[in-house]
């Protein structure tokens, strides 16, 4: 099926010209004159891309652009904004917009075609069917101190092994992952969360992304307090999940400890939740009070994972089988204490997995990571929501 480009010009001359010869190349060509046409033919017609021109009477390519980026059903078309506008604040304007490449009139066939090419190809990279989207597991610890971020850093670097994965450290001022892992830039999640909604793409979210050596990728907060302060709406929280579902296999947030506003909404975006618990009747008091709330926001019990996190060796932890009966259900994974090897993971920014990958906890990250992949396969079968 030929792909379809919608192409808005004002200019009737500019609309043949440039719909000629992209059929000549096989596109299916698709015309509006004006802003109001092309988002009603954006919205029912679903183009593959969209080539705006910027100066149109009734409303110019910017405003376009921004409200294309703000629907949720048009928000992915890739857009190409074609003008005779040459300054560089007119591109700058432009890709702040959403655009995702700025041509200048006279431009020379041969260049818009390579252009649309690319554009197309990429975006095809990126799309992925329904059926085999990424899981999004979050990592919530039941109160502060219980080693979420560890669990979560852990999985994530076994999970990238064997495919493409993305962590993300959705606490704002709060932020460790960075600092953990050797990275001292760690403002990504902020620079994208204090953005509208409709400025968070993927081009914009993929420059804030960072890869550790071993392989996983990176949307990290920093520790700086003024972070604690950014009004994040959960609408953009949103958006960031949505978008990273496109270019990766599967997307691991760490939520911190708790349940806030922010971290409540987007338990409601997950396939799997990890919920990391002590062995100790304050932490399983305040995991079963958890449990409830979540269970509240609709999510099934087969979708909540426990992992009951040892973090010293003690006769007087409550035993996991009585773990159990406190929380109503069974543990998922049982994570053995290693004080000295996290600390000296930590010192060498490295996860336990990559740093002793032969020691026992390493063992038990794996082999929880490994049932997590096990259920993005089923995904991909479309098991887990049958």
């Amino acid at each position: 099926m030929a792909e379809k480009i919608l192409i808005v010009d004002d200019d009737v001359d500019s609309l043949k010209l440039i719909g000629l010869m992209l059929q000549r190349q096989g596109y299916e060509i698709l015309a509006a004159n004006n802003g109001q046409q092309a988002l009603s033919k954006a919205r029912s017609d679903r183009p593959n891309l969209i080539i705006l021109d910027v100066m149109m009477p009734d409303m110019d390519g910017y405003e376009v652009c921004r409200r294309l980026r703000q629907d949720a059903n048009t928000q992915a078309i890739p857009i190409i904004m074609f003008t005779a506008k040459t300054m560089v604040d007119d591109k700058v304007a432009g890709f702040e917009a959403g655009a995702d490449d700025y041509l200048t009139k006279p431009t020379h066939p041969a260049e818009l075609a390579s252009r649309i090419k690319a554009i197309l190809a990429r975006s095809a990279s990126q799309r992925q069917p329904e059926t085999d989207r990424a899981l999004t597991i979050g990592f919530l610890g039941a109160k502060g101190g219980a080693g979420t971020t560890t669990l979560a850093m852990n999985v994530a670097a076994a999970m990238s092994q064997n495919e493409p994965t993305i962590l993300i450290d959705f606490r704002p001022g709060q932020g460790t992952l960075g600092m953990a892992l050797g990275f001292e830039r760690s403002t990504g999640m902020a620079n994208l969360l204090s953005r509208p909604t409709s400025e968070i793409t993927v081009r914009v979210i993929e420059n804030e992304i960072v890869t550790h050596s071993s392989g996983v990728r990176l949307l990290l907060s920093s520790a700086r307090p003024k972070e604690t302060l950014l009004n994040i709406s959960p609408d953009g929280a949103s958006a960031v999940i949505h978008h990273l579902r496109t270019i990766s296999r599967s997307v691991l947030l760490d939520l911190g400890a708790g349940l806030n506003r922010l971290t409540a909404h987007l338990i409601q975006e997950l396939d799997q939740l990890i919920l990391a618990v002590e062995p100790n009747r304050i932490s399983l008091s305040m995991a079963r009070e958890i449990l409830g709330e979540i269970e509240q926001l609709g999510m099934s019990q087969a979708r909540i994972n426990i992992v009951l996190i040892n973090r010293a060796q003690s006769s007087l932890q409550i035993p996991w089988q009585e773990a159990e009966q406190i929380l109503g259900h069974e543990m998922t994974a049982i994570i053995s204490p290693a004080p000295e090897l996290a600390f000296q993971a930590a010192e060498a920014g490295f996860p336990i997995i990559l740093y002793q990958p032969n020691s026992i906890v390493a063992n038990q990250f794996s082999k929880l990571a490994e049932e997590l992949s096990a259920r993005i396969r089923s995904v991909a079968g479309g098991e887990l929501h049958s």
